[in-house]
C-alpha cells in the first residue's frame, strides 16, 4: 500500500473516533436539555462513527498494514440552542466528506483501485450523512420553535434504531 494512502486511512480511524466523541457530546447536550429522542439519534450516530473507524481498521489489517491508534481530541463545542448541534453536525459531516475525498484522490493518484473501491461505500455514506443533517436542520427550522412540533420531532428521533453498517455486517 502506498505510504500516503496508508497514513491517510490510519489517520481517518482517529477522525472517525473523534466524530463518535463529538456526537456523544451532542447526545449529552440534548439529554441534559430534556430531548431524549435527539440524544438517541446522536448516540446512534456516535455508534456509526465508531463502526466507521472499525471498517477503516479492518481494511488496513486486511491489507497487512499495522494500525497506529492516536490520541482522540476532546470535543470543544458548546451549544446555546437546539439548532446549534444540528448545524455543527452538518459542518462536521462536510469536513469528513472532504477527508474521504482526500483519501480517494491520493488512492487515485497512485492507481490504488482496491482502495478506491473500498472508499466508494464511504462516499455514498457521506452523501447520506450530509442529506440527513440538512433534513434535521430543515425540520428544526420549520417545527422546532413550536413546543408541540419540537415534541413530535423528538419522538421521531427517538424512533431511530441502530443498524450495523454493511461492511461490518459482511454484506
Amino acid at each position: 500500500m502506498d505510504q500516503k494512502v496508508y497514513e491517510l486511512i490510519n489517520d481517518q480511524i482517529n477522525k472517525e473516533l473523534y466524530s463518535a466523541y463529538l456526537y456523544l457530546q451532542m447526545a449529552d447536550y440534548y439529554e441534559e436539555e430534556g430531548l431524549s429522542g435527539y440524544a438517541n439519534y446522536f448516540e446512534i450516530q456516535a455508534a456509526e462513527e465508531r463502526d466507521h473507524a472499525l471498517i477503516f481498521r479492518n481494511y488496513l489489517h486486511a491489507n497487512g498494514m499495522a494500525v497506529k491508534l492516536l490520541a482522540i481530541d476532546q470535543p470543544d463545542k458548546e451549544y446555546q440552542n437546539f439548532m446549534e448541534p444540528l448545524e455543527a453536525a452538518l459542518e462536521h459531516e462536510k469536513y469528513v466528506t472532504a477527508l474521504i475525498n482526500d483519501i480517494y484522490a491520493a488512492a487515485d493518484e497512485v492507481k490504488d483501485y482496491r482502495a478506491k473501491q473500498f472508499l466508494d461505500w464511504f462516499i455514498e455514506e457521506q452523501c447520506e450523512e450530509e442529506e440527513n443533517a440538512m433534513g434535521m436542520i430543515d425540520k428544526m427550522r420549520l417545527f422546532g420553535s413550536d413546543p408541540r412540533g419540537l415534541y413530535e420531532l423528538d419522538r421521531e428521533m427517538a424512533a431511530r434504531v441502530y443498524s450495523v453498517p454493511s461492511p461490518l455486517a459482511g454484506e
